[in-house]
């Protein structure tokens, strides 16, 4: 055991008894001792003459005058003596510090003092998430506890907030609490932490219930003691204070004040004229009347809105820009956006334009850039949440005939922001919804149209307000759930995921130092080389943000910062060898190589709201009478795909080698495994067609190949949308070579270049060539292209040479987007 322990002849060692009448000491406290027996005061000088610690010891029953080893109880604490006092009349008072718990096997010695030979009971910690919630809700109600009790000093409640080991908890709370004798030793000799968190809980609640019931009783018992009295000395203080201001009627007075904010409020001309008549009828309404209530609030909201507050602009397109570049890695076209919408305000004075809405996969920063823009312009920055509104009357407020109505979130984030121009950020505007209370995304319109704007009027207020200043940012994860409307009515600008490099770069500028200052850890104490970091990047997230990465980041130095709090000379070197020991075992494999290993398997592409992704489509046959069934959730328009690439595959049988009756003798089975998430858009129609011929053919796809583009009944292989996010979730999934149909090819600029410079593209007009990239080999005869001539024969046309005008490229891009599955 740790303690330095006293030997006999024997050599056996031995450790001082010191028994305690009323008191239990647990570790890592203190407890003030007054020791008064002469074998106490024997021990205790022993001890600090010698540097030895000793053994605290409950007695069993607290009046024992003379205690024998029988009167102990078998569990007690090694303590150190931090402190000694002699007193007077002989006696000592002493502080001891507790360290461990040991138990009594026998007391061999009883002079001059009892020492026992004893066995150390180490704490059985044994983390899980019940461990972690039990310790979270066991520091809150010591915490609720503490606010019962004025007494007790603030310090312990941050004392308590700030302890992350679950043994130190229990054993400060159980020495902070009142608690009886013999609930404190079986809590000491209760060495599993999470069945003595349990107790303690227990105890606490308990505790906390007599508490809360006796500070109820005493509130009630207040309020009804000398109700009379304080009314009559509270209308004597009134009738003073009325009399000093030279005011007599309390109404009167009220109304006064009102009036005097109206004046300052600097309203527009038809709102003082609303406010001043309906300060006319507050002065003529009783002051016992409902009606008083609904107009004093209505007034108050009134002198409360920023009519004529405003902040000034501050916009320095370079001090704007590298805020942009401090707060965002990378995201240039989506700076090079804001910052010319900066640009055009600074030389128009005025800001104004189509509403901003960043769309985009989680965690790619859409929320943070509405915050540099406020701080680039130097605005208060104000953030609605919008997700899951279905009642239009949070928009546009309730009108003043209903009990409780109130305005709408426009108008509470205007009082709040307290000026008529700041940057108001709409997030998660693809997620409003709507039903019989009204449709919020239609409320929005006229909130969103620089046209309309100007004139808003707020349901409760019934009062225009111009929202023409204010600078609306919103976010969004898709566009298709948003009306055509609202979507008109916005600049889209989006956001596809990031690259390997740059959640890397990211990760080394912003989450380390954000996430070492979040855990209290010194750049010294806590260190992730790059490759830890790509090993998380591809392992432990595969996703389009880095939401996930700052979150496992967040794991691994929390785990270090407990190592410091046990071992302060520890330091933490994260490697990918040593990720294991942090954040378990790896989440994601690469496993293409291993579905794409058999015929009848193809890899698609996706774009999903979260980010591109790939997907497996497999395919098998069966003897039958030429049915097609497809499942993995599939919707209509990927069900009519599947369908589009049969019909060209059997049209075309006889050049795949197959005999004309095999489709009718044959059931085909089409199948998209994640068969729990649904799935649906035209863009998987070649990976489809594929699949099926791969089946068909006994050719397996190449495992490094991704493929996406829409098939027609004549095998021409259509363009598609969302290329961008489509490519990266290959990257992610450890594709190298992307098959897209050559009206895409054009989108490829959007593509970071560390990613174009790593993965091959070909751009293919028709089926025949996909089939020439996945097989080796061209297993069906190109469609003739042309035009007839005088005699009805078609003439090829020639694939034109000529460069593409940039008007035609964006055509195609809009193009594209629209077909985005």
């Amino acid at each position: 055991m740790a303690a330095r322990l006293e030997k006999i002849e024997k050599k056996v060692e031995l450790l001082g008894l010191l028994p305690l009448q009323d008191a239990v000491l647990f570790p890592n406290t203190v407890i003030p001792l007054a020791v008064v027996k002469k074998p106490g005061i024997a021990l205790v000088e022993e001890a600090l003459r010698d540097g030895r610690q000793i053994g605290l010891v409950a007695l069993k029953d607290k009046d024992t005058e003379d205690p024998g080893p029988d009167d102990l109880r078998r569990v007690g604490t090694v303590g150190t003596i931090q402190r000694m006092i002699k007193v007077p009349d002989g006696t000592i008072r002493c502080i001891v510090g507790g360290n461990s718990v040991f138990r009594i096997d026998s007391v061999p010695q009883l002079e001059p003092y009892m020492a026992a030979l004893v066995t150390e009971l180490p704490d059985d910690l044994r983390q899980s998430e019940e461990l972690v919630a039990m310790h979270r809700n066991l520091a809150a109600l010591f915490s609720k506890l503490i606010g019962y009790l004025p007494q007790a000093p603030r310090e312990m409640e941050m004392e308590v907030n700030n302890i992350n080991d679950a043994n130190l908890l229990t054993y400060f709370i159980a020495s902070s609490m009142r608690l009886e004798t013999a609930d404190r030793q079986a809590l000491l000799e209760e060495r599993n932490t999470g069945k003595r968190m349990r107790k303690l809980t227990m105890m606490l609640t308990k505790e906390l219930e007599v508490v809360e019931l006796g500070h109820k009783i005493q509130s009630d018992i207040q309020r009804e003691m000398e109700k009379n009295q304080r009314e009559f000395y509270l209308r004597q203080q009134l009738r003073a204070i009325q009399e000093e201001l030279g005011e007599s009627d309390p109404q009167q007075a009220e109304t006064n004040e009102l009036r005097k904010k109206i004046d300052e409020a600097e309203m527009p001309e038809d709102v003082k004229k609303a406010a001043d008549r309906e300060l006319d009828r507050l002065s003529k309404v009783p002051q016992a009347s409902p009606e008083y209530s609904v107009i004093r609030t209505y007034l108050d909201w009134l002198v409360q809105m920023p009519w004529a507050k405003y902040t000034t602009d501050a916009i320095d397109i370079a001090t704007a820009r590298g805020i942009l570049d401090d707060d965002h890695y990378d995201l240039d076209k989506v700076k090079d956006r804001i910052i010319e919408y900066l640009a055009v305000g600074k030389l128009k004075k005025r800001l104004s334009g189509p509403i901003l809405c960043f769309v985009g996969p989680p965690g790619v920063g859409k929320t943070s850039l509405g915050q540099s823009i406020a701080k680039a312009m130097g605005r208060k920055f104000v953030r609605l949440s919008v997700g899951g509104v279905r009642d239009e009357a949070e928009i546009r407020g309730h009108r003043r005939t209903y009990i409780g109505a109130m305005p709408g979130t426009i108008v509470r984030a205007l009082r709040d922001a307290g000026t008529r121009n700041p940057v108001m950020m709409i997030d998660e505007i693809d997620k409003v919804g709507s039903d019989f209370r009204g449709d919020p995304q239609s409320a929005l319109l006229e909130v969103l149209d620089p046209e309309q704007n100007k004139s808003f009027r707020d349901h409760y207020l019934d009062l225009p307000f111009d929202l023409s200043s204010v600078l609306f940012v919103c976010t969004a994860n898709q566009l298709d759930t948003i009306s055509s409307p609202l979507r008109d009515r916005m600049e889209i600008i989006q956001l596809a995921g990031y690259t390997e490099y740059e959640k890397l770069q990211i990760a080394k500028r912003y989450l380390l130092k954000k996430q070492r200052e979040a855990n209290g850890l010194r750049d010294s104490q806590a260190q992730l080389d790059d490759a830890a970091i790509r090993a998380i990047i591809n392992d432990y997230t595969r996703e389009a943000g880095v939401r996930n990465l700052e979150r496992e980041i967040g794991t691994i130095f929390r785990k270090i910062a407990r190592k410091i709090a046990e071992t302060p000379r520890f330091k933490g070197r994260i490697k990918p060898a040593t990720l294991v020991d942090y954040l378990s075992k790896p989440r994601f494999y690469n496993e293409v190589k291993k579905r794409t290993a058999h015929v009848g398997v193809a890899t698609g592409l996706a774009w999903t709201p979260v980010g591109g992704d790939i997907m497996f489509i497999e395919t098998t046959a069966m003897p039958g009478t030429g049915k097609l069934v497809l499942t993995g959730q599939l919707g209509d328009v990927m069900k009519e795909s599947a369908q589009a690439a049969i019909s060209f595959l059997r049209s075309r049988s006889s050049e795949l080698g197959l005999s004309d009756d095999y489709f009718q003798k044959h059931d085909l089975h089409v199948h998209v495994p994640a068969g729990a998430v649904p799935k649906d858009g035209p863009s998987a129609g070649i990976a489809l067609a594929t699949s099926i011929v791969s089946l068909l053919t006994n050719i397996k796809v190449d495992p490094n190949l991704a493929m996406t583009g829409e098939i027609t009944l004549t095998g021409q292989v259509l363009p598609i949308g969302g290329l961008k996010e489509k490519v990266l979730g290959a990257k992610r999934a450890g594709i190298s070579k992307i098959l897209l149909p050559r009206r895409n090819e054009i989108d490829l600029d959007d593509v970071p270049k560390e990613i174009r410079d790593t993965m091959s593209f070909v751009a293919v007009d028709e089926i025949s060539d996909v089939f020439q990239q996945a097989f080796g080999k061209r297993l069906v005869t190109p469609v003739t292209l042309g035009v007839p001539d005088a005699k009805g024969n078609v003439v090829p046309m020639r694939r034109s040479t000529k460069r593409v005008l940039p008007e035609r490229k964006a055509q195609r891009r809009v193009a594209g987007r629209r077909n985005r599955s």
